[in-house]
């Protein structure tokens, strides 16, 4: 019980530090905010900062933690029958962060910290190293379902097409925002580019971009 109790504490630390170093990005841009103002603002020392967040980007990406975790067991506990793409499907098309939120502050807050993001060339640099880590993780999951060695090259080439899908809708849906887009129309629209990409990596790129003599 009393682990619970520290977790839980430990949790609500978190969660404030994020929640005050959202606040301070969105109001002023993430360039513009040091590590020892938040501290300030959360009534802590920079220290504990740091203690919670490696590096000042993750005060912004802190959420995507379970992302990994989430695509990978959505891999691992498919049924039988169901290809890695079938199910890498499945979890694209679920609404997530700003799709998945119909309470007007909550959307406006989420395209203010868009309009940050996209605003921070090291913020963008911090999401790519990120993303590449899950990619190299979903193509050793494929590999070892497999059973490819270490140096065939399918399950790379698969794992970066699928996240070469998720990335670009990220892209896609934050430049939707900043211009002006919104629930639900914003859904559907990203909804329907993702199965576009989808369908494409369906059929296999063969036939794909094939210059015209």
């Amino acid at each position: 019980m009393a682990t619970g109790l520290r977790e839980r504490k430990k949790q609500q630390t978190r969660e404030l530090l994020a929640e005050t170093a959202r606040r301070l990005f969105t109001e002023r841009g993430f360039e513009r905010v040091s590590v020892a103002e938040i501290a300030r603002a959360a009534d802590v020392s920079e220290k504990t900062v740091f203690n919670y967040f490696p590096t000042k980007e993750d005060l912004v990406y802190w959420r995507l933690e379970s992302f990994e975790d989430e695509l990978l067991e959505t891999i691992r506990s498919r049924e039988a029958g169901e290809s890695v793409l079938d199910a890498f499907g499945r979890f694209v098309r679920l609404p997530r962060g700003m799709l998945g939120q119909y309470d007007r502050k909550a959307r406006e807050q989420l395209a203010a910290l868009t309009r940050m993001i996209v605003a921070s060339p090291s913020l963008i640099a911090r999401e790519q190293q990120i993303f590449e880590g899950y990619t190299a993780s979903l193509a050793a999951l494929i590999a070892d379902e497999t059973g490819a060695g270490p140096d065939d090259v399918e399950p790379w080439v698969a794992a970066n097409a699928m996240m070469g899908v998720h990335r670009r809708l990220i892209d896609y849906t934050r430049g939707r925002i900043v211009a002006g887009a919104r629930h639900p129309e914003l859904a559907a629209d990203v909804l329907d580019q993702a199965e576009r990409g989808l369908a494409l990596l369906a059929e296999g790129l063969g036939a794909y971009a094939i210059r015209e003599p």
